[in-house]
């Protein structure tokens, strides 16, 4: 059990037997006593609740993992995962995973988030390098003014990214943002 004060962005608790992960805390005073207004995401579900609790309020504390795992490949409406270490396959509702879908390369290593034995989604590194297959030429003269162009990235993301970048590139991609970092060097 955790009080509300040790509530901070990322715990995972248990309310009204469900799972949220929570996304944002805000601490209110009011005359009367001081409020925690929690925004929570239900990890099964996907969506997002507010909820508000009284200070000093008890919350049941779930324990989740992350584990390393392979996206192997997706067959149907499921996502195969393997785990690095013992070999065992799982595989996940292609419904929770929709935002990482976009960031996603079949033999990408990223973590799984378990809960017992139950896959919940996976939590994606800061930036992804992925390659581009469609841009548009960049038209010489327009580099000054810092324009962009769209960019086809081989998972189908659209990027907008600098006109210098080419098909054949492998540039780095925010994925909190899903927007251009920089360009890698192609081995």
């Amino acid at each position: 059990m955790i009080t509300t004060s040790e509530i901070r962005k990322g715990t995972t608790v248990e309310v009204d037997e469900h799972l949220y992960q929570v996304v944002a805390v805000q601490h209110v005073k009011t005359k009367k006593s001081a409020v925690y207004k929690v925004k929570l995401r239900d990890l099964r579900a996907g969506h997002i609740i507010e909820r508000s609790f009284n200070a000093g309020e008890k919350l049941a504390a779930a324990r989740v993992e992350r584990r390393e795992m392979q996206y192997l490949y997706t067959e149907d409406d499921l996502l195969t995962f393997m785990n690095t270490e013992t070999y065992d396959q799982i595989s996940i509702a292609k419904a929770l995973l929709e935002d990482a879908l976009p960031y996603l390369k079949e033999s990408d290593t990223i973590q799984v988030i378990t809960y017992g034995e139950e896959a919940l989604g996976v939590d994606l590194p800061a930036a992804v390098e992925l390659t581009i297959t469609e841009a548009d030429p960049g038209v010489k003269g327009d580099t000054a003014t810092g324009a962009t162009k769209p960019a086809t990235m081989e998972t189908g993301l659209v990027v907008a990214v600098p006109l210098f970048i080419n098909p054949g590139d492998t540039i780095k991609i925010s994925t909190e943002t899903g927007t251009y970092i920089e360009r890698t060097v192609n081995a």
